[in-house]
């Protein structure tokens, strides 16, 4: 006789969280701003009215178990399709059986899960059916489906944002699968509710972790006459590393380093650095991380503190000397005093500004006075006539034009009176002022040349 194991054999190869998916929306949790009483996608399930639409959020907060949903409340013809193992030939077959289906006045519901792994060509063979209605299709994403999903397929479909769940709606489904049939409910576990906090607070979010993580923590469980008892060590192994959302060639990213950058502008080392620290736990490069502060340093610190620029440069050579785990500290050496710094953009200002001259407007030629004549022909055509060196004058300076005629008493660089820029703004007033009273005689002169006048 074959010996039976605590778990039933049938099951025990399909994972928690397929066993306990919910199959109505009564069971289904979180998600309220969508599938809350009176939501417009709980209605559109409940009234069988599915337009093409598209769920995009994080990993386990319920994108497939709403397309189970769907599937289960549909009178439509329900496709399962999966974006890692199909190709154009396989979804050629299923829209033409699709179109078959219509014709005999059957509606389909394709789900396609992870949808942005399909490239620019497989997305468009969905295209021409969605507009006929042989489909009706359903994407899930973990990516930004402005930037994933093709922009033809993506204006005839509806998004929908799903959220990470909450601490609390991860501990109502680990108690649902604890007593669920399918799940845990006909054995005995124990496990306190400070443990079934600490796994949900581990799943970050994410229904599957947590459903997986209970899973692994019960059958690693102690076995005795009372049930299977979760340990605390039995746990902790499971719950050792936290799994972080984070791909460093997507839209978290961006997230991510966007957060950084902000929080230090707006003078916030605690979050900086806790930004900085979720970056690394992520497996970022601490060299791209360095190099964002150097461009930080410039943009929105600049002349109110120039150190802030050789701080940078200088934590990114530790960067490189020592690598991670160690950079650590120097990476938050640079986060923090980027934070604390007096900031201005007025570097940033006058770089865009003037970019946006070079880019729309004419390219003068070089003035005469600035060119070097290093040969004969040079002098004979006047380059480096009318030069004036600053050295040669009392104040280190002259009143020689360096703008093109055009561009004349053009102004990119406005400084800000924060940190030391106050003293670069004093001195940038007098350079100005001595160059406005330079032209105001100038042209006295000129004046006086024109019409004779002599010198009093």
């Amino acid at each position: 006789m074959e010996q039976m194991s605590l778990f039933d054999h049938r099951k025990e190869h399909i994972p928690l969280a397929s066993r306990v998916r919910p199959a109505s929306l009564n069971d289904f949790v979180g998600q309220e701003h969508l599938i809350g009483p009176g939501k417009m996608l709980r209605q559109l399930i409940e009234k069988d009215q599915i337009t093409s639409m598209i769920f995009w959020g994080p990993p386990g907060v319920g994108k497939t178990t709403l397309a189970s949903i769907i599937a289960g409340h549909t009178k439509s013809d329900f496709i399962n399709f999966s974006a890692v193992t199909s190709g154009i030939r396989e979804i050629k077959e299923v829209m033409n059986q699709a179109e078959l289906s219509r014709r005999m006045g059957i509606c389909t519901v394709l789900f396609v899960d992870e949808i942005h792994r399909f490239n620019k060509a497989q997305q468009d063979a969905f295209l021409p059916f969605v507009e006929k209605g042989s489909i009706t299709l359903i994407g899930a994403t973990t990516e930004n489906p402005s930037f994933e999903v093709n922009a033809a397929l993506l204006s005839r479909c509806r998004v929908f944002v799903l959220k990470a769940l909450e601490e609390k709606d991860l501990i109502r489904l680990l108690g649902h699968a604890l007593k669920h049939p399918a799940g845990f409910g006909t054995q005995n576990v124990l496990i306190t509710p400070e443990q079934i906090r600490a796994v949900a607070a581990f799943a970050n979010g994410d229904a599957r972790t947590a459903l997986n993580t209970l899973e692994m923590a019960v059958l690693n469980g102690e076995i005795s006459a009372k049930g299977i008892l979760v340990t605390d060590e039995g746990l902790s192994q499971c719950i050792s590393r936290k799994s972080l959302l984070y791909d460093k060639n997507g839209e978290e990213h961006y997230n991510l380093i966007s957060a950084l950058h902000k929080s230090m502008r707006n003078s916030d080392p605690d979050a900086a650095i806790y930004w900085m620290c979720r970056m690394l736990e992520g497996g970022e490069n601490p060299l791209y991380i360095a190099r964002r502060l150097i461009r930080f340093a410039s943009e929105d610190i600049g002349m109110a503190d120039s150190h802030a620029l050789q701080v940078a440069v200088s934590v990114y050579q530790a960067c490189h000397f020592l690598g991670m785990p160690e950079c650590d500290i120097h990476l938050t050496h640079a986060v923090t005093y980027l934070s604390l710094a007096p900031k201005s953009n007025a570097l940033y200002q006058a770089c865009e500004a003037a970019k946006q001259d070079v880019k729309n407007l004419r390219a003068e030629p070089v003035p005469l006075q600035l060119r070097n004549a290093p040969t004969r022909l040079m002098k004979e055509l006047e380059y480096g006539k009318g030069y004036e060196y600053a050295h040669d004058t009392r104040e280190k300076l002259t009143h020689m034009e360096c703008m093109p005629d055009s561009l004349k008493g053009r102004s990119y660089y406005f400084p800000t009176e924060e940190g030391e820029e106050k003293l670069a703004k004093e001195r940038f007033d007098r350079i100005r002022q001595w160059k406005m009273q330079a032209a105001d005689q100038d042209l006295h002169d000129e004046y006086n040349r024109i019409y004779m006048i002599p010198e009093q």
